[in-house]
């Protein structure tokens, strides 16, 4: 029997992406085909989702006022499965990025704008559009978290089940308590048991505790949200749901991210291409590439500490990223020091797979990671990642240490704890075994054999799906 999921995500491939939350919304509804699930995707209607459309989509349903406007549900098609759009042009009818104004701060309306978003999903879940009503809502990140709050002020909380899916708990929607009654929200979960965090209001906090279940984006990740570590203050509540948390690691798409080579050989022409195209001189040592947002939480302030000596060892590092200034600016004071270094500030879609087709290895020092995709681009091209241990890049990665050498199992490194000697250390040891020619290309068939799909984390996610039906 299928089970009728909605997915209600504040981004989604192919049509707007800011992070990885847009690869998954994206790639789930075709992965969970396969396991009977049939799921419809709710996104806001920013103008390039609106574009998307075309001129004159099918409008589902239409309300005079939705927070301070009028609102429309349009249909279109996300693949093959049913896309519903939220067009609120007062809410979303925006130029640049969907988050963030031009002054690059977050638009002071955002919670409005994405307890809208909620608003509409728990409408959908009491009432059905298009002749189909869901069973189950899964409410990625905060944008999308208040949904089970407005189901229970609507008295649908008990026909459908709700998860909250965690893809980084460091953003939770924080809005002032003033704005409660703005919102809409009942004062009855305005309390430390309901959704109030240090008072104020908490879209994050409100999913976590009246979502039937939580999810998040790796295993290892669930077990670290219940740290004081990780947790960002949310722990303590996490702590008190450990029965119904989950992590389920994401996948990729492996038809869209397909080398250009059947074995790791191949590599070479693309190395040659990647190094003439970022401008690096031919070299004998291992060529690594990063393609990250330049924060601390990336660990990219760690990479410039272990850099000089990765460097005086041979190796050669290209990089695409773009975010922090003083270390956007530090790298390219470090290119204009170094030949063996190439930089290039923002982001270029065909750079990015061109570094992950011609590097050896790709770094991802992140200090928490939560899943991360980067490092499974990197298996299924023979790339082998340098990671943290922490988050989903301990779930993903094999590393080369004696034991996993030994059993010819290892599909990459990882160094902890997470700091500069630690990485420096490791990246010693890539040095070493890339001059190991055996030993390397072991390394690169495992990581190219090893299993960076959708098929698992589908039959989990069903299975959870399944679990929370609460009506057939």
């Amino acid at each position: 029997m299928t089970t009728r999921v909605l997915s209600v995500a504040s981004e989604c491939v192919p049509l707007v992406k800011t992070g990885g939350l847009a690869d998954v919304a994206g790639a789930l509804p075709a992965a969970l085909a396969a396991e009977e699930v049939e799921m419809r995707t709710l996104v806001p209607g920013y103008p390039v989702v609106r574009a998307a459309l075309g001129k004159e989509p099918e409008v589902l349903s239409e309300r005079v006022d939705l927070f301070g406007g009028p609102a429309r549900v349009l249909k279109g098609k996300l693949g093959k499965q049913a896309l519903y759009v939220l067009d609120a042009p007062h809410l979303y009818d925006r130029p640049g990025n969907i988050y963030l104004g031009p002054d690059g701060q977050d638009w002071p309306d955002n919670p409005v704008r994405f307890a809208a978003l909620s608003r509409a999903a728990a409408q959908i879940g009491a009432e059905g559009i298009d002749g189909w009503t869901p069973q189950v809502i899964q409410l990625h990140d905060w944008q999308a978290a208040l949904t089970p709050v407005y189901l229970h002020d609507m008295g649908a909380a008990d026909r459908v089940g709700t998860v909250t899916t965690i893809h980084n708990i460091a953003f939770q929607g924080l809005a002032p308590a003033t704005m409660l009654s703005q919102l809409g929200l009942p004062s009855w979960g305005f309390n430390p048991q309901g959704f109030e965090f240090y008072g104020k209001i908490s879209a994050l906090k409100a999913g976590i505790v009246y979502s039937d279940a939580i999810s998040t984006v790796s295993p290892t990740y669930a077990n670290e949200l219940m740290t004081m570590e990780f947790g960002m203050g949310l722990d303590g509540v996490l702590r008190q749901r450990r029965k119904d948390l989950t992590g389920i690691l994401n996948g990729i798409d492996e038809d869209a991210w397909t080398p250009p080579y059947k074995t790791a050989r191949g590599k070479a022409k693309h190395r040659a291409a990647l190094r003439e195209r970022m401008g690096l001189p031919d070299s004998d040592g291992p060529l690594a590439v990063v393609i990250s947002r330049l924060t601390q939480q990336k660990g990219l302030d760690l990479l410039l500490d272990a850099l000089p000596g990765f460097l005086e060892m041979g190796g050669q590092l290209a990089l695409l990223g773009s975010g922090d200034k003083a270390l956007s600016d530090a790298y390219l004071r470090a290119a204009e020091r170094n030949p063996g270094v190439a930089v290039e500030i923002g982001y270029d879609e065909s750079l990015a797979r061109a570094l992950v087709t011609g590097g050896d290895v790709i770094l991802v020092p992140s200090r928490f990671e939560p899943c991360g995709l980067t490092q499974m681009y990197g298996l299924r091209f023979g790339t082998l990642p340098v990671v943290a241990l922490t988050g989903g890049l301990a779930d993903t990665v094999i590393p080369a240490s004696a034991a996993g050498l030994a059993a010819g199992v290892a599909t990459g490194f990882q160094f902890h704890p997470v700091t500069a000697q630690a990485l420096s250390d490791t990246l010693a040891q890539v040095v070493d075994l890339f001059r190991q020619p055996a030993i390397w290309a072991k390394m690169q068939r495992n990581a190219m054999a090893h299993p960076v799909g959708w098929s698992a984390s589908a039959g989990a996610y069903g299975a959870l799906f399944r679990s929370l039906v609460k009506q057939p």
